[in-house]
């Protein structure tokens, strides 16, 4: 017991330290989760009550087009039309308004028939596809859709207003980065945003905000590496040299690099992470003008990660403070947590979790049930 008390103490003590003067906030910025095998394949129940337990806003999903389309549509334009399969999303999103929380859908991945059965982070062959896919999304889930099933006591889709275009374009494991020696990802992500946030705003429902960018928080910028990646700035700057004009938002993912660093910590390098987020924001103004800022992917790792982990009253205060300086820039209107659950994999699964991966609670998750909303 006096264990667990120090402990506690210890975590008010450090978290106390770390805080920003509520004075210096801005009023509202949504707090959000991102935990696809909870919200997708887990226990809905479980998911959302706990999600509701940690007060969460706004849910984030990736809508992967490679899942929902197996095969081409005859209408792709049509969400009814029998080459898609929604099921999963359709529970989720309903979860989600029942509950009172917002959903951010993330497009992304590219199915076979869709880019000459190449891999799923190789782009399209034609962005009609993308584009049209897009449309259908933001039309099954613009709020005035009915599914057509069989049940007399069918109701209209929650709307979702939030939309992201891909993943950290700027890595590999998402879009593929070179050709010839030479980064292509950009030009490649240029045409990709463009046709989503077409496909998005075709509708003509009102409301709808598509954010570009989702980029990782740091690359080598060698085109003949065994792993090439891009920098931040570096990704935005070609893609915009590429042709990127339409967006809503820019949207990052400022993961740290070292345990030893703290929230505020600024980088060296070409890497963009929370501590100097103004970085970013000054590549955004002068690209794209003042654009929104979101910050849809964020975390800080615990044990067992024996490389990035950081204790568990380390990252109770690390919540506290990132959110405080998120909620502190006047430019960034929300931030998503990764994730609600520990992956039970350890070796490439994430530890960042609220929760253990037998479902016990970190002291982290009574810090993200009080954050100012």
């Amino acid at each position: 017991m006096h264990r667990r008390l120090g402990v506690f103490a210890a975590i008010v003590l450090f978290a106390a330290s770390l805080s920003v003067p509520a004075a210096q906030a801005k009023n509202h910025m949504l707090v959000g989760m991102q935990d696809d095998a909870m919200v997708l394949s887990g226990n809905p129940d479980f998911t959302f009550k706990t999600l509701k337990q940690l007060r969460v806003q706004i849910v984030r999903v990736n809508l992967n087009w490679n899942l929902v389309a197996k095969r081409r549509p005859a209408h792709p334009q049509d969400p009814a039309d029998p080459a898609y399969d929604w099921a999963l999303y359709d529970r989720a999103v309903r979860f989600a308004g029942q509950n009172g929380m917002q959903v951010l859908m993330t497009i992304l991945f590219v199915p076979s028939w869709a880019n000459g059965g190449k891999p799923k982070n190789v782009p399209p062959s034609n962005y009609n596809d993308l584009r049209n896919f897009a449309y259908a999304a933001a039309e099954r889930y613009s709020g005035h859709y009915i599914p057509n099933t069989d049940r007399f006591d069918e109701t209209y889709l929650p709307a979702v207003k939030y939309w992201l275009a891909w993943n950290e374009p700027n890595n590999p494991n998402w879009l593929k980065q070179t050709s010839g020696g030479r980064f292509v990802s950009p030009r490649y992500y240029a045409r990709i945003c463009t046709s989503i946030y077409q496909g998005v705003h075709f509708t003509n429902f009102a409301g709808e905000k598509v954010g570009c960018g989702a980029t990782g928080p740091r690359g080598n910028n060698q085109a003949r590496s065994s792993r090439p990646s891009m920098s931040p700035v570096a990704f935005m700057t070609a893609a915009k040299k590429a042709g990127l004009r339409s967006l809503d938002a820019y949207s990052h993912h400022p993961y740290y690099g070292r345990p030893s660093e703290t929230p505020r910590t600024r980088p060296g390098g070409n890497a963009i992470e929370l501590g100097n987020i103004n970085t970013l924001i000054a590549a955004v103004n002068k690209l794209w003008g003042k654009k929104r800022i979101w910050i849809t992917e964020y975390g800080w790792q615990t044990p067992p990660d024996r490389i990035f982990g950081v204790s568990y009253a380390r990252q109770a205060a690390y919540v506290r403070q990132s959110f405080a300086i998120a909620r502190r820039n006047p430019r960034i209107d929300l931030m998503v947590w990764f994730i609600l659950r520990d992956d039970t994999n350890l070796g490439i699964g994430w530890q960042s979790g609220m929760l253990t991966s037998r479902g016990n609670r970190k002291p982290a998750f009574g810090v993200f049930a009080r954050l100012p909303h």
